[in-house]
């Protein structure tokens, strides 16, 4: 008899991990389901958001084309800090920043007529600022290269100096990390704006750059490898 109880005890502690089991199963497949669901939902809203935004575009453009400034107005109110945020990253803060900022919707307002929307306008906008920045980034070469060329003996000095003491000073992350940036070579720092601080993928900045998908991947490595050692430099 006791066997007996034995065995339906044993038969019923079985059935009941089972039981647990099987439910713990169907949770995680559950949740796995919920998960993808989230996922997919959050793709279709990203790809509704970017149609609504496209299709609100096109609306202000033809308004702009049309000389309806005010429409114009709102397309730089909307992507001027966006434009800003890229320019900077490329060439830091300051006047020439700013003026090349303003050359970005300048330079997209001569070329109005000939946008055909193939693709999205913040991406349009974002190439103009990357492309200008680079031009301004071989300006300054060429301004300094003059500048240093006809320097004293004298004023030599006087920049060690000042250079010993920048590099003596301490930097907080935000501000090395931006001193680091503009160390890079530009066509390093061009794949890094686009990529990590304004979030394209590596084909999306391979199209904006106009270059092959393989050189931005490895640009992207190479620049990740300088940046850590500039940093580890800097902050410490």
């Amino acid at each position: 008899m006791r066997m007996f109880y034995s065995f339906v005890f044993i038969f019923a502690a079985h059935s009941v991990f089972f039981c647990i089991s099987l439910l713990i199963a169907i949770k995680i497949v559950c949740i796995g389901i919920k998960q993808k669901l989230s996922l997919s939902n959050l793709i279709k809203a990203k790809v509704l958001l970017a149609n609504k935004t496209q299709s609100e575009d096109t609306s202000l453009i033809a308004k702009a084309r049309q000389g309806d400034k005010a429409a114009f107005g709102q397309l730089v109110q909307k992507y001027e800090k966006l434009v800003a945020t890229t320019v900077a990253s490329m060439l830091g803060r300051g006047e020439d920043a700013e003026d090349v900022g303003q050359q970005v919707f300048i330079r997209f307002y001569d070329a109005m007529h000939d946008f055909r929307g193939e693709a999205q306008l913040s991406t349009y906008l974002t190439r103009i600022a990357i492309n200008l920045s680079l031009n301004e980034i071989k300006r300054r070469k060429r301004k300094n290269s003059l500048f240093f060329s006809r320097r004293s003996p004298e004023q030599e000095k006087e920049f060690d100096i000042v250079d010993q003491q920048n590099h003596q000073a301490d930097y907080d992350t935000k501000e090395a990390v931006n001193k680091a940036l503009q160390r890079l070579d530009p066509k390093f720092r061009a794949v890094v704006v686009l990529r990590m601080m304004q979030g394209y993928t590596s084909e999306e900045t391979a199209k904006i750059l106009k270059l092959p998908l393989g050189t931005v991947l490895s640009r992207l490595s190479r620049a990740q490898d300088k940046l850590k050692k500039i940093l580890t430099h800097l902050l410490h």
